[in-house]
């Protein structure tokens, strides 16, 4: 294939992708891809994935459903960071005793 052809297909598939960042729809190869993967990328990507055969774009249910999962994924994954940053302290019975004691101390006052 000529590279002028071939950079120029990839050009044209551009300027036809409407979205900044389009969701794509994987193909089956014949090295192993998988058919049906969902992947959000750059419009030259998309671009060059289109012409090489190798994804196609996704319908308006397929982004919705993609878009879905994804928040779901960041909305988990906020909550699992902010599990992580939860900081614990563990007294002794005594040091517990001894909070406890302050604190109805400056209840009384």
């Amino acid at each position: 294939m000529d590279l002028r052809q071939y950079y120029q297909k990839i050009r044209d598939a551009e300027a036809k992708i409407v979205e900044e960042f389009p969701v794509v729809v994987s193909n089956e190869t014949v090295d192993g891809g998988k058919a049906g993967t969902k992947t959000e990328v750059p419009r030259r990507l998309a671009a060059k994935l289109l012409v090489e055969n190798l994804a196609r774009l996704a319908t308006a249910e397929e982004i919705k459903a993609y878009r879905t999962v994804m928040a779901e994924a960041r909305r988990v994954a906020d909550q699992l960071a902010q599990a992580a940053k939860l900081q614990l302290t563990v007294l002794s019975v005594a040091e517990l005793d001894r909070l406890k004691g302050q604190s109805r101390a400056s209840a009384k006052d």
